[in-house]
């Protein structure tokens, strides 16, 4: 797929990412926009993957550790076909599947649940270790913010997969250097995070721009090189990216848009997309 195709889809879900939290009228917006490119990339070029059979034992596993970014991964899912766009405006409703954090026993292709950050890593690297196990040639994604990573057990697991040598193991951060309190750098800053990552025995890949295609797939590519360690992609990306008030603003971390709001978020996508349509 060229890259002109996958930023329509990004654009699409960015849509979805604004209505359901609109919908909700609660959420967390910004982390999912960042990471709504990422979420693209993986789910419709990278992931060996059938919507048709969510649970296919070779299907590669992507576990989403900030679980708070659901929206971003809830629309991705849905864009692909795991289930209905429109179920996207149920979100945080009481008795929808779509919960605020993935629920791996109702949402079709979740295959872990999370939202305690720090655990998704954990999870992950063990079905890492599993395939290598059994001999089963899958590999398994995980997606970390990059405030979640002041949590311990993070590097815990990255202790773990890099001792047990799991190539078949990708670590991504998104790092658009705001949590809920700030920029992470003045909370409690995890910098410089690839020589973390490194120390750890990661083979580690910096990429400058995480809302481009074009590195987004030299990146995974290299990951798919690599042999004899575990990845670690390092991404800078825009939180909010898309929507020009909410980018790189703390506030859009957890809130929902008014009714104002969402309209000229959907009205600048919509124009994105129909850009995109012209080239």
């Amino acid at each position: 797929m060229d890259n002109i195709e996958l930023q329509k889809i990004a654009n699409e879900v960015r849509k979805s990412i604004v209505t359901a939290v609109h919908a909700a009228a609660s959420g967390h917006p910004g982390g999912s926009l960042s990471s709504a490119d990422l979420y693209t990339y993986l789910y419709f070029e990278e992931l060996n993957i059938d919507p048709k059979d969510p649970k296919k034992p070779d299907r590669d596993r992507f576990v989403l550790s900030k679980g708070h970014t659901a929206p971003g991964y809830y629309s991705v899912l849905a864009e692909r076909g795991f289930f209905p766009k429109e179920d996207l405006t149920t979100l945080r409703h009481l008795g929808s599947y779509l919960q605020g954090h993935p629920d791996m026993k109702h949402i079709p292709g979740v295959d872990m649940s999370s939202g305690s950050l720090g655990q998704g890593i954990s999870a992950a690297a063990g079905m890492a270790l599993s395939a290598k196990l059994y001999g089963d040639d899958y590999r398994v994604y995980t997606l970390l913010g990059d405030g979640e990573i002041q949590e311990g057990q993070v590097w815990e697991a990255a202790m773990f997969a890099g001792f047990r040598k799991l190539d078949n193991f990708v670590v991504i951060v998104d790092n658009n250097n705001l949590q809920i309190d700030g920029p992470i750098d003045q909370v409690n800053s995890p910098y410089p995070i690839d020589k973390k990552f490194e120390a750890f025995n990661f083979h580690v890949i910096n990429v400058a721009d995480g809302n481009d295609f074009d590195q987004l797939r030299a990146a995974f590519q290299e990951a798919r090189n690599t042999k004899g360690m575990p990845t670690a992609i390092i991404m800078k990306t825009v939180k909010g990216k898309g929507v020009s008030f909410m980018e790189n603003q703390v506030g859009w971390h957890g809130k929902a848009p008014n009714d104002e709001q969402y309209q000229q978020a959907m009205a600048e996508l919509e124009k994105a997309g129909e850009a995109l349509c012209q080239k």
